[in-house]
């Protein structure tokens, strides 16, 4: 192929879209390998100091770059996404390597199979650069007694980069690759993708496959693309999105073509805006506001039409979703639990140890007031194309994070995956300090196309996407905080007899420090759990009722 410098100074490969790099491969004036190669050499020096990567895979990108290359010669061009570098959050299987939910539990864990979005992306053509760091299988952090580091923040190494899809979005945001797969169950593409000045999108539940994905939560579980630039995140996810009957919850229904909503056109859409989750709920910093206020401004200035919306408060929605999740996560982990509980971080175990404080019946009473939460959605999907809620940020420090905090407030992101439709987060500013601030946008189940499109018009009409953080592989990164103290339990002995015969009945032999983390988190799931059970109609049903399909 042409030497891509003619194109494109070779050191500025890194900054390529890929909707900008696959039109220079289409055209065979960029070639894959050169492409493949001056990530992996970036990702070399930028790295050590980001730990984006938890495995990177050298040998087997070039042999796909190489591959991609002699078919796109032989006029075999599969699409845009052909040769195109990209990443995988370490909680994909991929055949072959291994896939270690960034955990000591599941170290030597190497699949037989790839999942089902990885071997979308293969069949794209798509080219794997390895496995990304995240919060330990994809739920707590950030967390300071893992095998590997945590990811770092681009736009300030001292800084958090959100979770759980941390290296993804610290991947994309530093040049390292133009696109990465994450997961989101409660925030884990967006959070990151708001704190690192990404695109992240949490399809509508079902769209995209979650086979060969650890699981957290079966109930919210969402798989997703990373990218830089919304066209970016369309392309990707015309890629992944589609029925897999490997997946019980995949939806039976055709992909449109995403690309075809991009048109820059939003006059006349009705935009809701969710003000109160930023203003009362979860409040923000008054930067965050501003920015708010001026991409409100934007999308109006492009035609849109804007009011204030409601829906219920962020708490109520983070009770449902925390009861469910906890019991499904400890569900799939509770044979590690048991014959090993310290190989799993104290972060992870200060949430996932809750479970053994709620019963079944808090958990059916969450799965019922869910199916209503639903039910009240439709109102405000008619009534709006789409939402806009305020992303989180900017981002704080690493030595910040306690993990009780969890437990103590909800957050921005978790109500959308309640309610299971689409959630892209975007940039829309930079604070005093260069971080970046971000918003929601919410759309209709199964209406990614709206929601992309009017993602796509604001970043259009904006300068956000020309800037990048600043990564000088020489500078000195901060030292990692040391393993918080577990917070102090303040309950009554009795309590404390309750919570031991608890996990001794659960298998569970814990030491002091995470004894006191559960001990410290009863209060918090006592109060959840207890604001979901009310009087109800008998034949209120719970979400997850089975059906058949034939």
């Amino acid at each position: 192929m042409t030497v891509a410098a003619t194109q494109v100074v070779a050191s500025d490969l890194h900054a390529l879209s890929i909707t900008e790099a696959a039109a220079l491969i289409r055209r065979k004036a960029l070639s894959p390998v050169e492409l493949t190669q001056a990530l992996l050499d970036r990702a070399a020096r930028i790295d050590p100091k980001i730990n984006a990567y938890i495995l990177a895979t050298p040998d087997l990108a070039l042999e796909q770059a190489r591959q991609a290359e002699r078919e796109i010669m032989a006029g075999d061009h599969r699409g845009a996404l052909h040769g195109i570098p990209y990443g995988a959050k370490d909680v994909f299987a991929t055949a072959g390597i291994s896939t270690t939910g960034h955990s000591k539990a599941y170290a030597d864990v190497v699949p037989q199979a790839d999942a089902t979005a990885i071997a979308r992306l293969k069949r794209a053509g798509a080219v794997l650069l390895g496995k990304l760091a995240t919060h330990e299988c994809a739920h707590g952090g950030p967390s300071f007694d893992l095998p590997w580091p945590p990811a770092r923040n681009p736009w300030d190494l001292a800084r958090f980069s959100g979770g759980s899809s941390s290296g993804s979005a610290a991947a994309v945001a530093a040049g390292l690759m133009p696109a990465a797969l994450g997961t989101d169950t409660g925030g884990s593409i967006r959070i990151p993708a708001a704190l690192c000045g990404t695109v992240g999108l949490k399809p509508t539940y079902g769209l995209v496959s979650r086979y060969g994905v650890m699981p957290n939560s079966f109930t919210f579980d969402h798989a997703g693309p990373l990218t830089w630039t919304v066209e970016d995140c369309a392309i990707v996810l015309q890629a992944l999105a589609g029925h897999d009957e490997q997946d019980p919850a995949s939806a039976a229904r055709p992909a449109p073509d995403y690309r075809a909503a991009l048109t820059g056109d939003i006059k006349g859409l009705r935009i809701g805006v969710l003000r109160h989750l930023h203003e009362t709920d979860v409040p923000v910093p008054p930067v965050s506001r501003v920015a708010l206020e001026q991409a409100y401004g934007v999308l109006k200035s492009l035609g849109a039409v804007l009011e204030d919306a409601a829906i219920r408060p962020a708490q109520d929605y983070y009770d449902v979703k925390i009861t469910i999740a906890e019991s499904e996560i400890y569900a799939v982990h509770e044979q590690k639990l048991r014959a090993c509980t310290s190989d799993f971080g104290e972060d992870f175990l200060g949430r996932t140890l809750a479970a053994v404080l709620i019963r079944a019946s808090d958990y059916v009473q969450a799965q019922r007031e869910r199916r209503i939460m639903l039910a009240e959605m439709d109102e405000l999907y008619a009534r709006y194309d789409v939402l806009i809620a305020a992303g989180p940020g900017p981002a704080a420090a690493l030595d910040a994070w306690r993990t009780i905090a969890f437990w103590q407030k909800p957050n921005l992101t978790t109500p959308f995956n309640v309610t299971a439709g689409p959630a892209l987060m975007q940039c829309i500013g930079f604070g005093p300090e260069g971080l970046p601030l971000a918003m929601q946008v919410i759309g209709r189940p199964f209406d990614e196309m709206t929601v992309l499109r009017v993602a796509h018009a604001y970043e259009r009409a904006t300068s956000w996407r020309a800037r990048r953080p600043q990564l000088d592989a020489t500078a000195v990164r901060p030292p990692l905080p040391p393993v918080p103290a577990p917070a102090k339990a303040d309950i009554p002995q009795t309590r404390r007899d309750e919570i031991a015969a608890l996990c001794e009945r659960a298998g569970l032999v814990l030491n002091a420090r995470q004894f006191e983390q559960l001990c410290a988190t009863a209060p918090y799931v006592d109060a959840m759990v207890a604001r979901l059970h009310k009087a109800r109609p008998l034949s209120d049903e719970p979400t997850n009722i089975f059906r058949f399909t034939g």
